[in-house]
């Protein structure tokens, strides 16, 4: 059987992932694996022989490998929707970065910041975790008239009139989708991404966007900070989740496989090839 767009995409993705971020040090070390933990080590190798070849390069930065993955997952969510428009049709976009002040739903989160710049004590009340910028966002223009009407009259100047869907009734682009990307995790940075969620789904006025996280952490137990629980993000998907899983099995280590199989049935981890079909539903 021929592969999938999917697979083939999935492969590009690593190729990318490999050529600008995943690297190996001198003494073998890929560049995700935590090197002060032999397990965390060879868990990342048995992950990286499977994938493909990596450079010898110096590790990046953390901001600056951060900012890569961004890129390596922005490009890769861009080009899945471009092939699933006719799953979910409409006219969407892929950026990184940005307030979520700009969309529909949290548009009013600008008048908030403005009322709190003028008076001291809302700005204490207040505080600022509602200043969420996302690593990730995919946004949806809203539909002019002739669009709407395109197969029929579906609209007309008398009813409808306050959906955030038509753009006669509002100019704001819609949230569809909040990508936290984190090459490596530590605690620390799990619940930041967890904090992010939890004020997207308390700071919304409409529909609440897909949350999901996209990680390269190859060590499950630190996965679990991130995907154990419920409620404040969607799913957490892993950049090679097949690949890890094997790792695991071949270095004999049930438990922590055995913790991984538990987030998988959970369904709080994912592949990054499941991303896309799950942001066009």
């Amino acid at each position: 059987m021929a592969n999938g767009w999917i697979s083939s995409a999935r492969k590009e993705f690593h190729a990318t992932v490999l050529a600008n971020l995943l690297t190996k040090s001198a003494t073998g070390i890929p560049s995700n694996a935590d090197k002060g933990s032999r397990p965390s080590v060879e868990i990342a190798t048995a992950i990286l022989n499977q994938i493909g070849n990596a450079r010898t390069a110096k590790k990046l930065p953390g901001q600056t490998a951060g900012a890569s993955f961004e890129e390596v997952c922005a490009a890769y969510i861009e080009l899945c929707f471009s092939h699933l428009r006719h799953l979910r049709p409409g006219n969407f976009y892929v950026t990184k970065g940005g307030g979520i002040a700009e969309f529909d739903q949290y548009s009013h989160l600008d008048e908030l910041q403005a009322i709190a710049k003028g008076n001291r004590e809302i700005a204490t009340a207040l505080g600022s975790d509602y200043l969420i910028k996302p690593d990730i966002v995919v946004g949806r223009i809203p539909e002019s008239e002739e669009a709407l009407n395109k197969q029929e009259l579906l609209v007309d100047s008398e009813t409808a009139l306050l959906s955030s869907l038509r753009a006669a009734n509002q100019d704001h682009p819609i949230l569809h989708a909040s990508l936290s990307c984190k090459w490596t995790l530590r605690s620390d940075r799990a619940q930041n991404a967890r904090s992010e969620g939890l004020n997207l789904v308390r700071n919304r006025k409409g529909r609440l966007p897909h949350i999901s996280v996209i990680i390269g952490e190859p060590m499950p137990s630190r996965i679990a900070s991130l995907a154990l629980g419920t409620g404040d993000i969607d799913c957490v998907y892993h950049f090679a989740l097949p690949e890890l899983r094997q790792a695991l099995v071949d270095q004999k280590r049930e438990d922590t496989l055995d913790l991984l199989d538990t987030m998988v049935a959970g369904k709080r981890l994912r592949d990054i090839s499941d991303l896309p079909l799950d942001l066009v539903t």
